[in-house]
Parts: C-alpha cells; sequence; structure tokens
C-alpha cells in the first residue's frame, strides 16, 4: 500500500464552452506536472464506447499525488486558486458545475509499518 493521494476533477461546461474549458484545464498541466509529489496530471475528455456507458462529466482530471501533503500544496498554487476563482465560481466562468474528490489505495483500517527512521 501507498500514501498515494488520487484525485478525479470533474467539470461540466457551459453550454458551447468544452472546448474553450478543455484548452483552459490544458494549460494548468506543465506547471502542475513540475510539482514535487506530482505523479500524474492529466486532463481527459468523456468519449463514448459500448464497453462503459456511464455518465460522467465530459471533462476529467485524473491525477496521483505523492501523498496528501502534495495534493493540498499543489491545491493552495496561485494558479490553481486562480483557476476555481475565475472559472467555477465567477459568473462568466466557463464552468456550470464541478466535483472534486480524492481516493486512497489503502483500506480504512490498514495496518501500515512504523518505521524508525
Amino acid at each position: 500500500m501507498s500514501k498515494k493521494v488520487y484525485c478525479m476533477a470533474q467539470f461540466q461546461p457551459k453550454p458551447g464552452k468544452e472546448a474553450e474549458l478543455f484548452s483552459v484545464l490544458q494549460s494548468l498541466e506543465p506547471n502542475t506536472q513540475r510539482e514535487d509529489g506530482c505523479i500524474q496530471y492529466t486532463v481527459t475528455r468523456h468519449i463514448s464506447s459500448p464497453f462503459a456507458e456511464g455518465s460522467s462529466f465530459p471533462i476529467v482530471f485524473n491525477e496521483i499525488w505523492q501523498d496528501n501533503a502534495a495534493f493540498e500544496a499543489h491545491c493552495q498554487r496561485a494558479e490553481i486558486v486562480n483557476f476555481f476563482e475565475t472559472q467555477c465560481v465567477a459568473e462568466d466562468g466557463l464552468v456550470a458545475d464541478f466535483n472534486v474528490c480524492v481516493y486512497s489505495d489503502e483500506p480504512a483500517n490498514y495496518d501500515r509499518p512504523q518505521l524508525d527512521i
């Protein structure tokens, strides 16, 4: 098991704004991928498949972070705060709705070994 944190950040663009929002989100990738603790940070868009017919927001960031501290540091970067303020919260932003969730690959009661370092 690991201390890794997995984040799914989902975005519902306002009508007609999907391509523009996808481009704005892509622009966040280069700086974020340079962050300490960033393992994966990739924006994706929903595609159709007869083998995956579930519903979803059309744009999703798939993120993997070294640990929760790295994820939380990322969330506090000025570029990320600015994105949420201008695109998700502001009335004239590109985002109609969003959902950001983090996950662990450890069971709830995992008996993590205590290392003496």
